[in-house]
């Protein structure tokens, strides 16, 4: 896919086959670095990983169940998530210098971002409040989680960003306690009985990132002039 349109400098990155994690993980530190150094331009990179689990900087040891893949220490807000084939990954390298420092308008706009690619697939997501992701009925009626966001900022150049569950093995997610909250299931585009691939999800988020981008320009969450430090987000 080309650039959207609105961003010419902006990347988009698509990887077709499974990338190794701490590769990945260096990869965008190193897009994070040259950004703010003025020599690389904005990056939203869409890949996959081979099954893993990441430690968030507020991981509780006690989550992790079953160590049955690798663990990585992400660096990133939040706690425990596993990353595996069939989940979409979204590492965003956003620079927030000239979009209002305003990390929760951020983590607001990406959350609306994902609610409405989701919606083009048929699929009622939504936010909940005082918990972090995105939700979502199952089929049983149960409020499941079908994506997760982990954000990290750095100098205002966002690292890490978002899942969504495509078609994962779901039960790759029983080896942790995901993002901290045991009460709730995970389901995905797949187990909702919905027949999107993964490219219709990418078209999805590639038709509705120019709102977001543009939203970013905004100072707070409601579109206010006041610009409110809110660190690094989860």
């Amino acid at each position: 896919m080309s650039s959207p349109p609105l961003e010419p400098a902006m990347e988009w990155r698509v990887e077709i086959a499974p990338m190794d994690y701490p590769a990945a993980l260096a990869d965008m530190e190193a897009r994070a670095a040259a950004i703010f150094e003025g020599q690389a331009g904005e990056r939203v990179w869409l890949l996959e990983h081979p099954p893993l689990y990441t430690a968030g900087t507020s991981a509780d040891p006690a989550e992790l169940l079953d160590p049955r893949f690798p663990v990585h220490a992400a660096g990133r807000g939040g706690r425990y998530t596993y990353h595996g084939p069939g989940q979409r990954i979204g590492y965003l390298n956003i620079d927030l210098r000239e979009r209002g420092k305003d990390v929760r308008n951020f983590v607001h706009h990406l959350e609306g971002w994902m609610i409405d690619a989701l919606g083009d697939l048929g699929i009622a997501a939504r936010r909940a409040e005082g918990r972090i992701g995105i939700w979502t009925d199952d089929l049983q009626g149960r409020e499941a989680k079908i994506g997760a966001l982990g954000i990290r900022v750095r100098r205002w150049i966002t690292l890490h960003g978002f899942s969504i569950n495509v078609d994962p093995d779901l039960s790759h997610f029983g080896g942790i306690v995901p993002c901290g909250l045991a009460e709730y299931p995970v389901t995905s585009i797949a187990a909702l009985g919905v027949k999107a691939s993964m490219a219709d999800l990418d078209a999805a988020l590639y038709a509705h990132f120019p709102a977001f981008i543009s939203r970013l320009r905004r100072c707070g969450p409601d579109g206010s002039t006041g610009v409110e430090q809110c660190g690094t987000g989860r």
